[in-house]
């Protein structure tokens, strides 16, 4: 009998996607079990252009491949929208989703805590896998006590949907949890163009910028008194996220309940 995790990967054929089907296929207790695509029915891993030559069959639809395939984690690298229904499948076939997808609400997490609670079933949704860029989030909050006057710039490729990042959104509310609410500027500060300084959360501004060339970066500048400081962080490209998705893999096997944020896997 195999002792390897057995692992669905959905969204195979993204950036992301891709490159989790490589991590799987290069770990020695991981195995990839199957996919699931938009397209691709009853094709196999190997058929698809870019991916390893794998005999692991892809599925369009989740339900089914839950039903025909016995599995341990779902990796799940889509869109929110669809994360969330591939997560409820999970949860209803007693699998162990982790999702690597941003934008979901706090009513999203809340139902979906509410779930993996009744099910007693663990379950990680991470804005960043980075590890990097997870201790970026972390020195952020230490550095919020003594720096209360911060602003966020994140920079991602411009086919990302959602502005701004899951990660500058985390970042800040890490930061709101250790500074006290306030207003950022000039009190009579104007807009002279709409958006100039960007979203507002909790008094701080949060700037998005979306150009080719670039993965994902975020930069989080305080200012005081004679100083400043910028905790920054630069994903070059997309392995850089893998050991996180490996680290939640071999840790959701353990929890019974829903984290949100690799930083609550890596104390």
């Amino acid at each position: 009998m195999s002792n390897k995790t057995r692992i669905v990967v959905a969204g195979p054929r993204g950036r992301m996607g891709s490159e989790a089907v490589n991590l799987v296929d290069r770990t020695e207790n991981f195995e990839l079990v199957a996919v699931v695509d938009s397209r691709n029915e009853g094709k196999r891993v190997k058929d698809i252009e870019g991916l390893p030559s794998l005999e692991a069959p892809v599925y369009e639809d989740i339900d089914r491949c839950f039903r025909e395939v016995e599995c341990d984690v779902l990796i799940d690298l889509t869109t929110p929208a669809v994360g969330r229904k591939h997560m409820e499948s999970a949860f209803h076939h007693g699998v162990r989703p982790v999702v690597g997808t941003t934008g979901f609400t706090d009513d999203d997490i809340a139902e979906l805590s509410s779930v993996a609670e009744e099910k007693q079933l663990g379950a990680i949704i991470a804005p960043n896998f980075a590890i990097g860029a997870v201790l970026m989030m972390k020195f952020s909050q230490m550095a919020a006590k003594y720096f209360p006057d911060v602003e966020i710039i994140e920079q991602h490729h411009d086919q990302k949907l959602d502005a701004p990042s899951g990660t500058a959104v985390k970042t800040a509310q890490m930061i709101a949890d250790v500074r006290e609410s306030k207003q950022q500027g000039h009190e009579n500060e104007k807009e002279e163009l709409k958006g100039a300084r960007g979203a507002n959360m909790d008094g701080m501004r949060i700037h998005s910028v979306r150009l080719p060339g670039l993965v994902a970066h975020q930069e989080v500048l305080f200012g005081g008194e004679g100083q400043t400081l910028k905790i920054r962080h630069d994903s070059i490209n997309r392995t850089s996220f893998m050991p996180g998705v490996k680290l939640a893999v071999e840790t959701v096997l353990k929890m019974d309940q829903l984290v949100y944020g690799l930083e609550n896997i890596m104390e």
